[in-house]
């Protein structure tokens, strides 16, 4: 069984040192004070610039929706005439249609744009959840390993103690022997 207890020492012992090693090549920072629970600000990596897309170009659609033939004939404007009521239909259909696309790709921007601003703040929320995870983690690492610094001192010097006290047990036994053998 000692030797199980020296091997458990052994081990805690090297653990102990992986973990300062660890720790000192890491330079981790300071843990924030106990009870404090606010986040520092997220580190922030630079954003490049990121390609953004040109909307499509509806100038051609905006300007061309009337569909207006030039100057025609005599015969091309009796036809006018006779269907001036759906060349107007016409039209007004264009004029709907241009400006329905006109809103749809405004809307779509707005929606893209709405969409980036919500997802940057949640991935910053989620940034300051992490370092301040990440801040605990570190404090009760270290904290972990103080604890194991004290036990193995505390150990070492209560196995000091008792080697001392038994190597006193054993002299008090051998003067305690040594007496018997005189009076027999």
């Amino acid at each position: 069984m000692g030797d199980e207890g020296e091997d458990v020492a052994a081990e805690i012992i090297r653990v102990r040192e992986e973990a300062r090693a660890v720790g000192a090549a890491a330079e981790p920072p300071t843990p924030p004070p106990a009870g404090r629970r606010t986040p520092p600000p997220a580190p922030r990596e630079p954003r490049g610039e990121e390609p953004t897309l040109a909307p499509p170009d509806a100038a051609a659609v905006n300007s061309a929706w009337r569909a207006e033939p030039p100057r025609a004939g005599w015969l091309q404007r009796l036809i006018g005439r006779l269907l001036h009521g759906r060349f107007e239909a016409q039209r007004a259909f264009n004029a709907h249609q241009v400006r329905l696309d006109n809103e749809l790709l405004r809307y779509v921007d707005e929606r893209f744009a709405a969409t980036h601003r919500h997802y940057d703040r949640r991935i910053d929320e989620v940034d300051e959840r992490h370092v301040l995870l990440e801040q605990e983690l570190v404090t009760h690492v270290q904290d972990l390993v103080h604890r194991i610094d004290l036990v193995l001192t505390e150990s070492s010097r209560g196995r000091g103690g008792l080697e001392l006290a038994l190597k006193d047990v054993r002299a008090r036994l051998a003067r305690l022997e040594e007496a018997l053998r005189r009076r027999a």
